[in-house]
């Protein structure tokens, strides 16, 4: 019976994972997403672009104090629509955070470090309306798939982003990457090179060039089988953060591919993986070392 569900697991994550990677999968990913147990409050501006916009999620049965969680999707810093990302709203409300998940300019309206700077200005803006959901402004945490990841890691190493956006690396409480690109040079693909252009400046696009040991704890999460992000990037900072001298949790987890590290946040693969509780179980225990 144990290997049954394991072979069912099996093969529903493969479904899924290959689904969630194109709009259809988003579209079935949502569909199947349980409509209770929280509240969305959707498209609220933080900025005047018509990209800048947030969707905030609160568990219904909200705790005094709840950690908030600001999650940036992933889409090669090129695609995304916040709006096919409600099974992650859904996934950690129904752990007790309220969760944040913004829109962000994309290319070609925007290179770097355009789309960093708005996520500095969405997790401002979580700051300061975190009470409005009763949330804890000084539980903030930062999150992201890929290229979100990205972004996330960029706000929680380089200190000059949400210095712009009023607001500093010390509110932050931790960060979670899944399949982030935090040391990907040299950059091969040409639209990427634009993406991040100029070349001379491509050290100034790599989370793992601003570490010093004074960033948030990190948990990092990776499948050991992804070929879209080398597995090597959260290895390679995690190494870098505890060699500085700060705190990262390492969690490799095998044959798990780029989609499949966050394809178990979907209540429909909740039982192919045990990342969503190591998130929030992350989120939580950091949460409570933290002062009120």
């Amino acid at each position: 019976m144990r290997h049954g569900r394991r072979v069912l697991g099996a093969l529903l994550m493969g479904a899924l994972s290959l689904l969630l990677s194109a709009c259809s999968g988003q579209f079935w990913a949502n569909a199947l997403t349980p409509r209770w147990g929280y509240d969305r409050h959707a498209d609220i501006a933080y900025g005047d672009d018509p990209r800048q916009t947030l969707d905030v999620y609160v568990p219904a049965d909200k705790a005094a104090h709840a950690p908030v969680v600001v999650f940036f999707y992933g889409g090669s810093w090129q695609s995304g629509d916040k709006n096919g990302y409600r099974f992650v709203g859904q996934a950690l409300a129904s752990r007790g955070l309220v969760a944040v998940v913004p829109d962000y300019r994309l290319y070609p309206p925007t290179t770097f470090p355009g789309f960093i700077e708005d996520g500095a200005r969405a997790v401002a803006w979580a700051r300061a309306h975190a009470a409005d959901y009763g949330a804890d402004p000084d539980r903030l945490f930062v999150s992201g798939h890929s290229a979100g990841a990205h972004i996330g890691a960029m706000l929680a190493t380089d200190g000059r982003y949400l210095a712009a956006a009023d607001a500093s690396i010390a509110d932050l409480a931790g960060f979670v990457g899944m399949a982030g690109p935090y040391d990907f040079l040299p950059i091969k693909d040409p639209v990427l090179q634009r993406i991040f252009a100029p070349r001379e400046n491509w050290p100034r696009t790599q989370p793992i060039e601003f570490v010093d040991g004074d960033e948030p704890p990190m948990l990092l999460m990776h499948g050991a089988a992804d070929e879209t992000v080398y597995p090597r990037n959260s290895r390679n900072l995690a190494n870098k953060i505890k060699a500085s001298g700060g705190s990262a949790r390492l969690e490799i987890y095998p044959d798990v591919g780029h989609i499949g590290v966050i394809a178990p946040l979907a209540a429909p693969l909740r039982m192919t993986g045990n990342q969503l509780d190591v998130f929030a179980n992350f989120v939580k225990e950091i949460a409570s070392d933290s002062p009120r």
